[in-house]
């Protein structure tokens, strides 16, 4: 009996074929993958994170720092503004306003009520009332009774003081100013410390009970320093 070699059918075998991949179909799919990972791969220019921007207050500070350095104003220079000058030529250019003195004359008496008001522990407003009330910024002021200079001294009165103080007229502006601020401050300690008691000494007027003298100068310290521009909110 004849038997026929055996051999695997021709439909399996081609069926086997086909389903292999063949090299068009790897470099299709290799083309496939590679404009996926294109497509999902974020671009950086466009969609990547950005850099962290500056905090406001980081910018300021960038900011201000490429600015030019602000200039310096000596402190001994001269402002026309009264508000930004120092507390003495301040009260130099009222006195001379209200007083009708000159500025120059107005600024060395000024200067003097500082020092001698340093010297005595007297505020020099004070004293520049004083001033104001004895005499009106006139340093040649002279009375009947013999009262001399801004604050109206009786050199016959205290020949000690001025011995003291080596002073050659009492007229001359600083002079009568030390030699007035040190017989108030005398004046002062003698009415127990109470200015209005001492400015009343100070003008020989102790049994006025209505102190006009005290209230006179008081008023007009008030009006001097009302007189001063006021500090700007914040400074």
């Amino acid at each position: 009996m004849y038997s026929r070699p055996t051999q695997p059918p021709a439909s399996r075998h081609r069926c086997r074929r086909l389903s292999e991949p063949g090299p068009a179909q790897h470099l299709a799919l290799a083309g496939i993958l590679i404009l996926a990972a294109v497509l999902v791969a974020p671009a950086p220019a466009l969609w990547g994170p950005k850099s962290p921007e500056p905090t406001p207050a980081a910018a300021d500070v960038i900011r201000e720092a490429a600015l030019p350095p602000a200039p310096v104003i000596a402190k001994s220079a001269r402002i026309g503004k009264a508000e930004a000058m120092p507390r003495p030529e301040q009260l130099a250019t009222i006195v001379a306003r209200r007083y009708s003195v000159a500025q120059d004359a107005a600024f060395d008496v000024v200067r003097a009520a500082f020092r001698e008001g340093q010297r005595y522990g007297l505020d020099p407003m004070l004293i520049l009332a004083v001033i104001a009330v004895e005499s009106r910024f006139n340093p040649d002021a002279e009375s009947e009774q013999g009262a001399m200079g801004l604050m109206q001294v009786v050199p016959r009165f205290h020949p000690e003081k001025i011995a003291a103080l080596g002073m050659s007229s009492v007229l001359l502006p600083e002079a009568n100013i030390a030699l007035g601020t040190r017989i108030l401050r005398d004046a002062i300690r003698r009415g127990g410390s109470d200015v209005a008691a001492g400015l009343q000494l100070y003008n020989g007027a102790v049994t006025d009970e209505t102190q006009a003298y005290a209230n006179r100068v008081l008023t007009e310290r008030k009006r001097i320093e009302g007189a001063l521009p006021r500090p700007r909110a914040g400074a």
